[in-house]
């Protein structure tokens, strides 16, 4: 089996002890060469400054390479090009690009009036400001705003053409699911690298919040397998890293050579999975 390559999914700390332990999970993850590291950017630019912190020390203190995310939700045209104009000037050159989530729970996403529409239009707009690398959003189990698979594939289609270079999915738990939409991706002439999202499941109860948020499904093998375990931490632990590596071993298998992981900012799970597809550590560091 060929070694994989790899990528981790960081979000910006909101206190000191949060700092503490996300950098202790990029000394942890950065040993194993990943290919790029994100950061996650709030609804409505909530963590703005904290992402462009985060990632701006990423750069200026490691040798990882960081890509910032950034999303349309609650700001005009112009603000969101400023940030992307301050990230070409901190040295990043490497924006996930994403339409975003409405800012409430319950609201339906809207544009905003001055403001780009969707991740398509956004890929564009960076596009015109600096030459970055860009990273876009793709859902295996169809976007939960969408009408119809056929519909995100065309919309995929549409970040395509406006310069993105790689896609990065939404996470599932079953490989048929990935395996499906990479045929349909490629039956619509789309070739780009579709780069499977992969979440340790660090906890079950969160998990399921974030599912019904963005329409995964969480198969009931998968309940039986946490059922009981809700007081059982370590178990807990086991047994989500033996479902995440299961999950990419069965997508390596079937020609899978890179993976996105969600980290949650938690590296031992992630650790645990890279070790089980073959990476090893290498002496550089970060």
């Amino acid at each position: 089996m060929v070694t994989p390559k790899v990528s981790f999914e960081f979000f910006p700390p909101a206190s000191e002890k949060m700092a503490e332990t996300l950098w202790q999970s990029v000394e942890r993850l950065a040993p194993l060469d990943p290919a790029f590291v994100s950061v996650t950017y709030g609804a409505g630019g909530s963590t703005r400054e904290r992402t462009h912190a985060t990632v701006k020390r990423l750069r200026d203190e490691t040798s990882l390479e960081p890509a910032a995310h950034l999303t349309c939700v609650g700001a005009t045209t112009a603000e969101v090009d400023e940030v992307i104009r301050s990230y070409w000037d901190a040295g990043i050159r490497h924006i996930v690009a994403l339409r975003g989530d409405a800012p409430g729970d319950d609201e339906q996403y809207q544009p905003h009036p001055g403001g780009y529409a969707n991740g398509a239009e956004l890929t564009a707009g960076i596009k015109k400001i600096e030459d970055f690398f860009i990273s876009v959003s793709a859902y295996p189990e169809k976007h939960p705003d969408s009408v119809s698979r056929q519909a995100d594939i065309e919309m995929l289609k549409q970040k395509i053409d406006a310069g993105a270079g790689q896609a990065i999915t939404q996470f599932f738990f079953e490989p048929e699911y990935f395996f499906r939409y990479r045929d349909a991706v490629a039956a619509a002439g789309i070739s780009i690298p579709v780069i499977p999202g992969i979440i340790p499941v660090i906890n079950f109860t969160r998990i399921q919040s974030f599912a019904a948020t963005c329409g995964a499904k969480i198969p009931d093998w998968m309940t039986q397998r946490f059922d009981g375990l809700e007081e059982d931490p370590q178990t807990r632990k086991l047994v989500a890293a033996t479902i995440a590596a299961e999950i990419c071993q069965k997508l390596a298998a079937e020609g899978v050579e890179q993976f996105h992981f969600y980290t949650l900012n938690q590296a031992d799970l992630t650790y645990a999975i890279c070790h089980t597809l073959g990476l090893r550590p290498s002496t550089t560091g970060i």
